[in-house]
């Protein structure tokens, strides 16, 4: 899943290999006005072959018949690489519970406004929010027309390609190595997984030939410092860490130990907290500045850790964070049986109109989402996976 090249840019945890066939592009929705006011429609692709599972490490294609002029149920088809098959399952899982009842939906013999409303009100019940809700339902609207659609399988299958093309920008892989050492900045609020998702991923990195260096900056909690020193053991990886020392001064130290030490990556952890606590918000920003007092450049990442129960609160906590440390990724937790999902089609859209609104900040990816406590439950974000995961 790793691919690491000494001095030289390198992805981390893609979920495509550099060997696998390229993919077909996902049509983009253009939301932009022609001269009748009318919203330009998106291409509609031919209905593609038979695709096969990649080969190499890593990776998976999913293919599906898009918005086709058909008259008949069709399924979508998954072609997953056997190694990501286990995980697709485990995804497929923890969303069931969403899954089927959004499913229920186009269980109907007919295309009716019903199905619409019916639609919209189980896309808000899996925390889609109004806004995403109200995007989906007018892309479907589109597909359906344009593809001549008469069986409600047929929706469903328009509503995973709307969601997939809304996620889409967000799927992009982790980069390390353009910067030596590249300093990953990870926070989130207390209860989210924040440490045991730096874990995780420092197993992923040091498994893969990555020299990594924990700086243990959450000096709030009780036993944090602990928690992440049993990480470090377990990896068998450095950790800059002070008894009550203050977070800013153990995010230094542990950048400039970084660099003199060579390594390729140092992840700070940072206290857990509530954006709602001000003085604590303020906190990161000092962090922040510390660590661009250690390297000019850094930091190079900034993950905010969500956990994907709390459903449109975590929108709100992405906005919060955002507005305090320019976000760059997220790490989306325990997506294991009662999350939602929906979520994830809310924070697409926000992200996309953030781009447009800021053009010079770097864009929000999804660099992973995890759906269970083992190692090997957080993996690389894929929006189509996800987007049929989400229906069942």
């Amino acid at each position: 899943m790793f691919s690491f090249f000494k001095k030289k840019l390198r992805s981390v945890l893609s979920s495509t290999p550099a060997d696998a066939p390229a993919q077909p592009e996902v049509p983009a929705i253009d939301d932009r006005a022609n001269a009748s006011g009318t919203p330009a429609p998106a291409p509609i692709p031919a209905p593609p072959a038979p695709l096969k599972p990649p080969a190499g490490n890593g990776g998976s294609m999913i293919g599906s018949a898009l918005v086709t002029p058909i008259d008949i149920p069709a399924a979508l088809a998954l072609a997953v690489a056997p190694e990501r098959q286990r995980w697709f399952s485990k995804l497929q899982e923890g969303l069931r519970k969403t899954g089927s009842s959004i499913s229920t939906v186009f269980t109907g013999s007919q295309i009716d406004e019903q199905l619409y409303e019916n639609l919209e009100t189980a896309l808000l019940m899996a925390d889609t929010g109004v806004s995403a809700t109200e995007h989906l339902l007018a892309d479907v609207r589109r597909r359906v027309k344009e593809g001549g659609m008469t069986h409600p399988v047929a929706v469903r299958n328009a509503l995973i390609e709307s969601i997939t093309v809304l996620l889409k920008p967000l799927e992009r892989p982790l980069v390390i190595g353009e910067f030596v050492p590249t300093v990953i900045m990870v926070t989130g609020v207390n209860g989210a997984g924040k440490t045991t998702s730096i874990g995780k991923l420092t197993r992923h990195l040091a498994n893969e030939g990555a020299s990594v260096l924990l700086a243990a900056a959450d000096t709030f909690r009780a036993a944090a410092r602990e928690q992440l020193s049993v990480w470090a053991d377990r990896n068998t990886v450095e950790i800059v860490s002070q008894e009550n020392g203050d977070p800013a001064a153990v995010s230094f130290d542990a950048v400039t130990a970084g660099k003199a030490r060579g390594k390729d990556v140092v992840l700070v952890d940072t206290a857990g907290r509530l954006p709602t606590q001000l003085h604590l918000m303020e906190e990161l920003r000092k962090i922040k500045r510390v660590v661009q007092k250690a390297d000019a450049t850094a930091p190079h990442e900034v993950l905010l850790v969500i956990d994907g129960n709390t459903g449109q609160n975590a929108l709100a906590q992405v906005k919060a964070f955002d507005d305090t440390l320019q976000l760059t990724g997220l790490i989306v937790t325990k997506l294991d049986g009662t999350a939602k999902g929906g979520v994830l089609a809310a924070i697409a859209l926000w992200a996309r109109e953030r781009a447009r609104a800021s053009p010079g900040l770097r864009p929000v990816a999804v660099y992973f989402i995890g759906v269970g406590e083992k190692l090997e439950d957080l993996e690389t974000f894929n929006a189509r996976e996800f987007a049929q995961a989400l229906l069942g």
